[in-house]
């Protein structure tokens, strides 16, 4: 067992209400293994009140920091480290002109095993502790990640990118022998299933890319498959851009909506994630709140590509859940800082109710807790919690130094709250804050 002592920011039990930070100025955390083995938080507290409860426990000091939670991003895209910041009109051209040529490396395994290593290490270092991830329509590319998510002991789901049509063809799932590639993309989807899924922190997303680059055969096929193994993770993209919006609803006429194809193929139900979900009407906001399925809210990649705002007071009228993602590379940074200023911006603009005013601690909450309740891993199912740093979850965490730039320390001192706090960081942090990232790992 190990503890930890500095200043310590964690949240509440969710009781329905609003999401709630707990601060302790002068705090410890303690870790240690439980039954199967796996390093995860055996106390917080104050400093003395803890400390006395285990007089035997080495403590590691760190005055001056914050121990938080480690980051949970709930979209990005691994194969797009090196298309960020490239210049387009919008989404569409986006990922003709650089995207789609990108993600043709990673058909290469020494490629995908060198980008694996390098994004991972910037999630590290940026302080992001769980991931769900796009790969590419390459098996190689899921393999390169999550071999190197498991030698880092890191929480990571990704999987292989279903796109059978309307897409170059030479990053077209490919065939093989007699199959043709739709069906050895569904193969491949369910041998990469059986031999990542579950495996140490490991977890694989039936992955369609976005439903006008799958035919109904594939798209079918991913819904027999997220039956066939149900705790299983979905993730795909909807409602980002209009004129993606006009392109699905022609390919699917027979559809209410470009999210109700996802369900009428069988692809709506817990653990399935949609990025984006900003041109929404009640009714599909209904039907995500009735699924169970969760929206990944990329407000960078939003921004960037001139896409639009998600809608925070319609997602929490009609009760969906979301959480936040960088979306690299449509999103412009790994930072959840970031993400979470981006996030304040919409927050102001661009609502249903114009003014909305995100508080410092639920911007938080939607890159940790939140997001790894809407991830399906906060304790449900059975799986152990992350994104919290409450008794039993998996003890990945960061250490914070609030002093990490001149301007930042001058603000953080001036704090008389703990929103004015949060709010100090989310403003002027970046990945110079995280001083150090801390992986739970089995013993």
């Amino acid at each position: 067992m190990q503890g930890y002592r500095a200043s310590l920011l964690w949240f509440a039990p969710p009781d329905g209400g609003a999401p709630r930070a707990l601060f302790e100025e002068d705090g410890l955390l303690v870790v240690g293994p439980d039954a199967q083995g796996r390093q995860v938080v055996q106390a917080i507290g104050a400093f003395g009140a803890v400390a006395a409860q285990y007089p035997q426990v080495p403590v590691q000091h760190f005055p001056g920091r914050i121990i938080a939670p480690g980051f949970v991003d709930m979209h990005i895209h691994y194969p797009q480290i090196d298309v960020i910041g490239s210049p387009a009109s919008g989404l569409l051209p986006w990922l003709e002109n650089y995207t789609f040529p990108e993600e043709n490396r990673f058909s290469e395994p020494t490629h995908s095993a060198q980008a694996a290593t390098f994004f991972i290490a910037e999630l590290l270092r940026n302080g992001v502790t769980t991931a769900l991830t796009f790969a590419t329509s390459h098996t190689e590319s899921v393999n390169a990640l999550l071999a190197e998510a498991q030698a880092r002991h890191m929480r990571m789901i990704t999987g292989l990118v279903l796109m059978d049509r309307h897409a170059p063809t030479y990053l077209l799932n490919q065939g093989q022998g007699s199959l043709s590639g739709t069906e050895q993309s569904l193969r491949d989807t369910e041998s990469l299933i059986q031999r990542w899924h579950g495996v140490d922190r490991l977890g694989y997303a039936i992955t369609p890319r976005f439903a006008p680059t799958s035919t109904d055969a594939q798209l079918g096929g991913a819904g027999e498959l997220a039956a066939r193994y149900p705790d299983v993770w979905i993730q795909s993209h909807v409602a980002e851009n209009k004129d993606e919006i006009a392109w699905a609803r022609d390919l699917f006429p027979g559809s209410r909506s470009y999210l109700a194809t996802y369900d009428d193929f069988g692809l709506m139900r817990q653990r399935a994630i949609y990025a984006h979900c900003i041109h929404f009407d009640d009714d599909d906001r209904a039907l995500m709140r009735d699924t169970g399925a969760a929206a990944a809210v990329s407000p960078t990649s939003n921004l960037f590509l001139g896409s639009g705002f998600f809608d925070y007071e319609g997602a929490d009228r009609v009760g969906y859940r979301y959480g936040l993602a960088s979306d690299v590379g449509g999103g412009t940074s790994f930072s959840p800082f970031h993400t979470m200023l981006a996030t304040y911006y919409v927050g102001r603009e661009g609502q249903t109710k114009p003014g909305l005013s995100l508080s410092p601690q639920h911007l938080w909450w939607q890159h940790t807790a939140g997001a790894a309740a809407a991830l399906g891993l906060a304790g449900e199912n059975g799986a152990p919690s992350v994104g919290n740093l409450l008794p039993g979850c998996e003890a990945d965490f960061i250490v914070l130094n609030p002093q990490a730039t001149p301007l930042l320390a001058r603000k953080t001192a001036r704090a008389n709250s703990l929103d004015e706090l949060l709010f100090s960081l989310i403003v002027l942090g970046d990945d110079r804050a995280v001083e150090q990232t801390v992986i739970s790992q089995a013993l």
